[in-house]
């Protein structure tokens, strides 16, 4: 397993036991909570891997006093945001945005009747940010029970399968000037987390049949923040490398060899 892997699984080894479905509603919040926030500590421990050494959260120390998430000012309100990366020259430079759907509704029995207040937390979060800073990366992290893709029945299809076709409209955001709502990339994950067993897969959204590595995801995050900042930044052995650090490492390898003077000295003699 990749690193990533580890930290992710670690986390969610870590959480508490899952609560019934049948469990007060306090309760249940408080589990997807606890699930936003061990991955988004497992993702920030990658991404400060990989050269974002700002990116938060973090444990008390390693960015600051307290490492906690951090609460952007928006286009339209400040919103606090799961994981960020941000700069004092640029400001936000990438955020991902985690929401959990943990918990079957009561009376259907599945997954969906969460799915589409999630999906509008998240798109609110994409406007709020994209108004104020057009060129950070957005990612969309929408994590979903593993029960979810087997929910379908007769008459409707699984929560996970429609996912993929409410989120559709929202991903993919190639352009700084594109949709605000928009998030640069999705993903959808089917989650198991319990003491004794986590395991989690991956799919960008609209291809809900080939499951992504979780580090080929963080691959892919460094390129787009590469693109949207070519004079900052590029990537060296998927990590994103200062473009100043890496020029200046690429100078002190070159061998210049020394001047030679000789016609020079001709000259001299002739003069």
């Amino acid at each position: 397993m990749a690193r990533i892997d580890d930290l992710v699984y670690a986390g969610l080894k870590a959480l508490p036991p899952k609560p019934p479905d049948s469990a007060d509603r306090e309760v249940k919040k408080r589990y997807s909570e606890q699930v936003s926030q061990a991955v988004a500590v497992a993702l920030a421990d990658e991404l400060r891997k990989r050269g974002l050494t700002e990116a938060r959260p973090s444990p008390p120390g390693v960015v600051d006093k307290s490492g906690a998430e951090r609460r952007m000012a928006g286009g339209i309100g400040a919103k606090k945001v799961d994981v960020t990366w941000a700069t004092e020259e640029s400001g936000l430079l990438l955020a991902i945005s985690v929401k959990t759907v943990n918990f079957r509704d009561g009376r259907t029995k599945n997954f969906q009747k969460n799915l589409v207040n999630r999906r509008g937390d998240m798109l609110i979060e994409a406007v709020t940010l994209h108004r104020r800073f057009p060129y950070a990366v957005l990612a969309g992290f929408l994590f979903l029970d593993a029960a979810a893709a087997s929910d379908g029945t007769a008459n409707r299809r699984s929560t996970f399968i429609n996912a993929h076709a409410r989120l559709k409209l929202f991903t993919g955001r190639g352009d700084p000037a594109g949709r605000d709502e928009q998030f640069e990339i999705l993903y959808v994950f089917l989650l198991e987390a319990s003491p004794d067993n986590a395991n989690v897969r991956a799919y960008e959204v609209g291809n809900r049949e080939q499951e992504v590595p979780l580090e080929r995801i963080f691959d892919h995050l460094m390129v787009l923040v590469a693109e949207r900042n070519p004079d900052f930044y590029e990537i060296y052995e998927g990590n994103l490398v200062p473009l100043n650090k890496r020029l200046a490492k690429k100078a002190t390898s070159v061998v210049i060899p020394e001047e030679d003077t000789s016609d020079f000295d001709e000259e001299d003699e002739d003069d």
